[in-house]
């Protein structure tokens, strides 16, 4: 009775989890369409171009999805989310995944329910003060007001900085980078904080950039990726593996130009399993074995995406930094498709 009971249990759970797990994708295919959690508008990450085509480092991602799972890159919906709204939207199933420079956070794991799959870009909270304040680092920034959004992890870290320190400042609380960028233009507050990335993406739009300055404090870690609902595997691993196929990509030299040639050519196995050549790691995840091919031809590599959008020749200015392959110094590592 006992093993009967058990067996039930097991057959029970599978079950559920099967339903979990085909959820998001069994919906993506059925509309034809990814719908994507983005930024309300942060130039270089997620943000509407001059002809209303959204452009940037996580909208490639959601690009990339896209082309894994339908074999089209356009087929993406993408859903501006606040600071407060974001993940709300993916819990209430609005959005099928969200790219929008989130942090991974215990809470966020545990208590909201969510997966972040991935890290896409490894941040920290800094802060940029106009030049003629005439501030060098944020512990001069005592009585200072402070423009930050609200519903992130940059309030919490603001706190214990300010605490930390023994310095006071008053907060000055905007929905969105926008907002906070049109306060802290205005004069509205000495300081805008937010993620490093953040603070370089909004400078770069400014009339006058080079009068505002990025502090050298950072002050948290804001591991940056995509998420996704808890319960949801199979999702989480398609999201997962193709950002994972990027940073492969990179690593072995497969960029959007010659994808096609390499699958033609390349007599490396793990290039041949990951570009469907060989083997079955599309139908392990329910796409096409092309997925990773798809993904790379639509936006190319991680590299490629990241010097198009953010890199040091982009007006956003970012370098590699802990970003970079592992092989070089940084802390992006790919697990192995084998």
């Amino acid at each position: 009775m006992t093993k009967s009971v058990f067996l039930g249990t097991l057959a029970a759970s599978a079950l559920v989890a099967g339903f979990a797990s085909a959820g998001t994708l069994d919906d993506v295919k059925a509309r034809g369409e990814l719908i994507c959690g983005s930024n309300t508008g942060l130039t270089g990450f997620g943000a509407p171009d001059a002809n209303g085509e959204w452009q940037g480092f996580d909208v490639a991602l959601c690009r990339a999805v896209a082309a894994a799972v339908l074999g089209d890159a356009t087929k993406v919906k993408f859903v501006p989310t606040t600071g407060e709204t974001r993940f709300t939207a993916l819990a209430s199933g609005e959005v099928d995944l969200l790219v929008r420079n989130s942090t991974w956070t215990f809470s966020r794991d545990n208590d909201l329910k969510l997966d972040f799959v991935a890290v896409n870009y490894y941040d920290g909270q800094g802060f940029m003060v106009k030049k003629d304040l005439g501030v060098t680092s944020a512990k001069e920034l005592d009585g200072a007001t402070v423009c930050i959004q609200t519903g992130t992890t940059t309030e919490l870290n603001l706190a214990d900085f300010f605490k930390f320190n023994n310095i006071t400042y008053t907060p000055v609380t905007v929905a969105d980078d926008a907002e906070a960028q049109r306060q802290y233009l205005a004069g509205a507050c000495d300081a805008f904080t937010t993620d490093a990335s953040g603070l370089a993406a909004s400078r770069a739009t400014m009339p006058d950039p080079a009068n505002h300055i990025i502090l050298p404090e950072i002050i948290s870690k804001e591991p940056l990726g995509p998420v996704v609902r808890h319960g949801d595997n199979n999702w989480g691993d398609i999201v997962r593996w193709t950002y994972y196929a990027l940073l492969i990509a990179e690593e072995k030299g497969i960029t959007q130009a010659n994808v096609d040639e390499i699958a033609a050519s390349s007599t490396d196995p793990e290039v041949r399993r990951l570009l469907g050549v060989e083997g079955e790691t599309g139908a392990m995840m329910g796409v096409d074995n092309a997925w990773a091919h798809n993904a790379i031809k639509a936006v190319g590599n991680y590299g490629e995406i990241f010097a198009a959008n953010i890199g040091e020749s982009t007006p956003i200015g970012l370098a590699r930094g802990l970003n970079e392959l592992w092989s070089k110094g940084g802390l992006q590592y790919a697990p192995p498709v084998r």
